[in-house]
């Protein structure tokens, strides 16, 4: 259909005494205008929707909340950190102590608290889930407080 066009347009130009060349040319710069706006036009749909990918998706809303509330207190010695398990046959977090006599806080992916499997006075937790330690697979550092 271009094609058609463009001879037309070249036939009409001879026929009224036009010169081709300059017609060739004019056809030129608006096929290089018309390459400029789709590729201008590309480009920039390319880039509006990117976005920064959310760096705790996949984690449960309740256990990023907890991140917020962890990121709003002071800073802890050693640094606040979240972990996930599998632990008997569900997803886990675990909250490590971060002083003296706390309790390390383990919840379930409703953010349930579970058990304490250390720390307190004993450092032995709450007793309730004696076999964590032990019995959680896949630890994974999913969160961990960067600031000093």
């Amino acid at each position: 259909m271009r094609l058609k066009t463009r001879y037309l347009v070249l036939e009409l130009a001879w026929a009224t005494g036009l010169n081709k060349d300059f017609i060739n040319l004019k056809i030129q710069q608006n096929m290089k205008n018309y390459l400029m706006l789709i590729f201008l036009s590309l480009f920039f749909f390319a880039n509006v929707n990117c976005t920064k990918e959310n760096p705790h998706s996949g984690i449960p809303e309740c256990v990023q909340e907890k991140i917020k509330q962890l990121e709003n207190e002071g800073v802890r010695n050693p640094p606040a950190s979240i972990w996930q398990y599998d632990y008997k046959g569900q997803t886990v977090y675990y909250v490590p102590p971060y002083c003296c006599d706390f309790y390390g806080l383990l919840y379930d992916s409703n953010c349930n608290l579970i058990c304490a499997p250390d720390g307190g006075l004993t450092g032995k937790g709450d007793g309730k889930c004696k076999d964590f330690f032990t019995e959680s697979k896949n630890g994974k550092l999913i969160w961990q407080d960067s600031r000093k």
